[in-house]
């Protein structure tokens, strides 16, 4: 699948004009530490914004993590940093703050809503995933009456300039529909894919055992039944 990518703006910039988001290619560790941020903005509102320690915990949680990362402060501070000249993220300077601390400016960036950020968040923290998978993982961060108000977010998501989600084709085996983030770029997406793919033919292939279980069951059935009409012949 080949997802196009929106073209870099090609206005010059003054030598001391902050880079330009340029589309969307974030790395994998800057995608971690962004969806991060808006994560604990939600669930831990009292903490935010955070320090790179604090991030860096974030990024490597061992739950509600797909895949888990084991990312040094030093490599969050170099994503958070790549992520500052992309103006997603800020630096907030705090009188009493004796670290510095960091904030996603993704709200600002792309108005986004808190039911988009929450769905953004979960995405870019836990990969591909159903609109039912992804409201229950919401529930800390903004609860949805029902499937078809995450499926309205995702559809909004997709609809932005340049859009931010998208649905990747159903698998083989598969009923529903998964959904993937944009902000890692073409190559990341297909990657997603192409793991989405060898799953749902690992789903297939259970699918078709089952199949062949419940087959053998029926018939099996008719066996027993057959049995006990031929033997009442001789009771």
């Amino acid at each position: 699948m080949h997802v196009p990518l929106p073209a870099a703006d090609s206005a010059p910039l003054r030598s001391d004009a902050p880079a330009p988001e340029a589309g969307f290619d974030l790395d994998p560790a800057q995608v971690r530490v962004l969806g991060a941020l808006i994560e604990k903005s939600f669930i831990t509102p009292d903490a935010y914004p955070l320090s790179i320690n604090a991030i860096t915990t974030g990024c490597n949680q061992l739950t509600a993590r797909e895949p888990v990362m084991n990312l040094s402060e030093a490599e969050v501070q170099a994503a958070v940093d790549r992520l500052i000249a992309r103006r997603l993220v800020s630096k907030r300077d705090q009188a009493s703050a004796r670290v510095a601390k960091y904030e996603h400016l993704v709200r600002l960036r792309h108005s986004l809503p808190p039911a988009e950020q929450a769905v953004l968040a979960i995405l870019m923290l836990r990969g591909a995933q159903t609109a039912g998978e992804l409201r229950q993982r919401c529930e800390r961060l903004h609860r949805f009456d029902d499937v078809a108000a995450v499926e309205a977010v995702l559809e909004h998501l997709a609809e932005k300039y340049p859009p931010l989600a998208t649905a990747l084709p159903r698998a083989p085996g598969t009923k529903e529909t998964r959904h993937v983030h944009l902000l890692g770029g073409d190559a990341a997406v297909q990657e997603m894919a192409e793991a989405q793919g060898a799953a749902g033919g690992g789903r297939g292939r259970i699918a078709e055992l089952e199949d062949e279980v419940r087959a053998l069951r029926a018939t099996l059935e008719t066996l027993r039944h057959d049995f006990d009409t031929f033997r009442r012949q001789f009771d």
